[in-house]
């Protein structure tokens, strides 16, 4: 997404069209040993010698980037520690057999085990393409995903197993569960759709984006508990899809900025609003 909003075109036709020519992947590398949703902790550095850039630093969780043909690489350009993030910091295009690029181990994760997560010690070196970074609501949107297949799957389940002489979706304690996943992931689909519609708008969206990550998490959360609930003993059968989604959905909490983040977030908006009223 970032050579998508921010890339020449040069970079995108090079870039972009290989993930359509060829089935291959890119990754992103943001997260550090010691910086996580703290971005303005990170401390890979990016310095220009010539007509060259020579990246040195660290990356971890990197999704696919045990298998990526190419990385979007965050590193700092501006050394000045009062420097505003906005401006200290410069998103990279690296290729895969870049000179100094060493891709570490594959991480093994209790969820998204699909992704290859690549927790690495990666240097950088002669690096030459360089665009803006941006965050978009691909998390949210994910969480919603996994919310509506829980709820997806609850149900059926809940039509097909019965319990004295009924589906189960009969009862009332198993109905109002379905409905109260339904209502959370109705107002979940709606504020990542309207912190994307600020963004079309041309108006800033960090206020709505981080609203639309943390309900969204949260919903996905307790609606991958509720759907286990639902199916009883058998959610925790591998058999069944349900418990494969909570353990998947546990990291829309963390990743991309963790769920106290974005609350953080939310109240400093909240407050800076109210002191410029």
């Amino acid at each position: 997404m970032p050579v998508v909003i921010a890339g020449n075109e040069a970079q995108q036709k090079k870039y972009l069209g290989r993930l359509v020519e060829e089935p291959i992947v890119a990754a992103y590398c943001v997260t550090e040993p010691g910086a996580g949703s703290d971005v303005n902790g990170v401390k890979t550095k990016a310095v220009k010698k010539g007509d060259e850039w020579i990246l040195n630093g660290q990356k971890m969780w990197i999704t696919n980037g045990g298998v990526a043909n190419w990385y979007f690489v965050l590193a700092r350009t501006n050394p000045d520690p009062k420097c505003p993030a906005s401006k200290a910091f410069t998103g990279f295009i690296v290729e895969r057999d870049t000179p100094g690029l060493t891709p570490g181990r594959k991480v093994r994760l209790p969820f998204l085990r699909f992704t290859g997560v690549c927790q690495a010690r990666w240097f950088f070196r002669k690096v030459f393409h360089m665009l803006s970074v941006l965050l978009l609501l691909q998390v949210a949107a994910g969480a919603v995903g996994l919310a509506q297949r829980c709820l997806d799957e609850a149900t059926k389940y809940a039509l097909e197993r019965k319990a004295f002489g009924v589906p189960i979706a009969a009862h009332q304690a198993v109905a109002f569960m379905l409905a109260d996943m339904a209502i959370g992931i109705e107002a979940s689909r709606l504020t990542w759709m309207k912190a994307a519609a600020e963004v079309d708008l041309g108006r800033r969206n960090t206020l709505y984006a981080s609203v639309a990550k943390a309900l969204a998490a949260d919903v996905a959360n307790k609606c991958a508990t509720d759907a286990v609930q639902v199916f009883g003993g058998n959610g925790f059968n591998s058999d069944y899809p349900v418990e494969k989604l909570m353990r998947d959905a546990k990291i829309y909490q963390i990743y991309e900025g963790t769920a106290q983040i974005q609350r953080l977030i939310v109240s400093r908006a909240i407050i800076e609003k109210a002191k410029n009223s």
